[in-house]
C-alpha cells in the first residue's frame, strides 16, 4: 500500500475531504504531528483509527520503524496538525525516503493556508513566492526584505504573533508603502484579514495578535535596465491614436517603469 499524505483543515473542521476521511478511517496507522490535536478532527467526524506520534524529535526514528511496515504493505496515512504535511511541517523526511525505499506515495490535496491568504489578500497575481517562516533577528529580516525589494510579485510568510509586531515595524521602515495583508485565524470563528501599506498594518497591531499568523507582500519593484523599449512602447501606442497619459500608464503597469517618467521622456 502507498504512504497516503493526508492535508487536514487549517481551521474549521468541516474542511476535510472526503478522500481524506476515507484515508484515516482504513489506515492501519495514523501518523499525527500532535495525537491531541489529530483525535480533535477524527472525533468530530466519528473515525476511529490507531494514532502514532510523528514530529520533527522523533521523525528519524519513526522513520525507520515505518519503513518496513510500508514495505510489508500496511495502510499508513501521514497528517500535520493544519495543512500539508511537509510544506513548513514534518514529512518530508518520510516522503523522501519511502520513495528512495521503492513505497509508493500519494498525496490528497486539501486546505492550504498559503493560497487562501493569497486570494483573500487581494494581492494574487500570476506567480508568488512562499518564503515559509520569517527568519529571526532584524538582521536576517531586513536582508529578506532587500532580497524581495525587486520580487515582482507577491510574496507569502507565516509569522508567529508574538514576533509580529516587530517583524511589521521592519517591514515598515524597510518598505513603508508596500502593500501587505495580514490574515489572521483563517477560516476560524474570528478570521481577520487586515490590508494596507506597511506602515498603516505596523500602526494597526502595535500589540501581538492571538492566533495563527500568514502574511502577504504585495509585489515589489520591477527592476528595468533600460528605458528606451518602454518608451518606444509609448510612441507606439500614441502613434496608434492613445492619449499619452494612458499610453504611459498601460506600458508602466507592463514594465514597472515610472509612469510619469515615461510621459515626460516621451513628450
Amino acid at each position: 500500500m502507498p504512504l497516503a499524505v493526508c492535508a487536514t483543515p487549517i481551521g474549521n473542521l468541516e474542511d476535510v475531504t472526503l478522500r481524506v476521511l476515507a484515508e484515516l478511517a482504513t489506515a492501519d496507522i495514523v501518523l499525527c504531528e500532535d495525537t491531541r490535536h489529530t483525535r480533535g478532527l477524527l472525533q468530530r467526524h466519528g473515525i476511529d483509527a490507531r494514532l502514532v506520534s510523528y514530529h520533527e524529535h522523533n521523525e528519524a526514528q519513526r522513520t525507520a520503524e515505518l519503513l518496513p511496515r510500508l514495505a510489508d504493505g500496511e495502510r499508513v496515512a501521514l497528517v500535520s496538525d493544519a495543512g500539508m504535511p511537509g510544506v513548513s511541517d514534518p514529512g518530508a523526511r518520510l516522503v523522501r525516503e519511502a520513495l528512495d525505499a521503492g513505497v509508493e506515495v500519494t498525496v490528497l490535496p486539501g486546505p492550504s493556508a498559503v493560497e487562501t491568504a493569497l486570494v483573500a489578500s487581494g494581492l494574487v497575481d500570476e506567480q508568488y513566492r512562499f518564503v515559509g517562516f520569517l527568519p529571526r533577528g532584524e538582521k536576517r529580516l531586513a536582508e529578506l526584505w532587500h532580497e524581495l525589494e525587486t520580487w515582482p510579485w507577491p510574496a507569502v510568510a507565516f509569522e508567529s504573533p508574538q514576533r509580529l509586531p516587530a517583524t511589521l515595524q521592519s517591514l515598515a521602515s524597510a518598505a513603508p508603502t508596500r502593500e501587505l495583508a495580514v490574515c489572521r485565524e483563517l477560516t476560524k470563528r474570528f478570521e481577520e484579514i487586515a490590508r494596507g501599506t506597511a506602515s498603516e498594518v505596523a500602526e494597526r497591531f502595535a500589540e501581538p495578535p492571538k492566533g495563527e499568523i500568514t502574511l502577504v507582500l504585495g509585489p515589489g519593484a520591477r527592476p528595468v535596465a533600460d528605458d528606451a523599449p518602454a518608451l518606444e512602447a509609448v510612441a507606439e501606442l500614441v502613434a496608434a491614436g492613445l492619449p499619452r497619459k494612458q499610453a504611459a500608464e498601460i506600458v508602466s503597469r507592463l514594465t514597472g517603469v515610472a509612469r510619469n517618467r515615461l510621459y515626460k521622456q516621451s513628450l
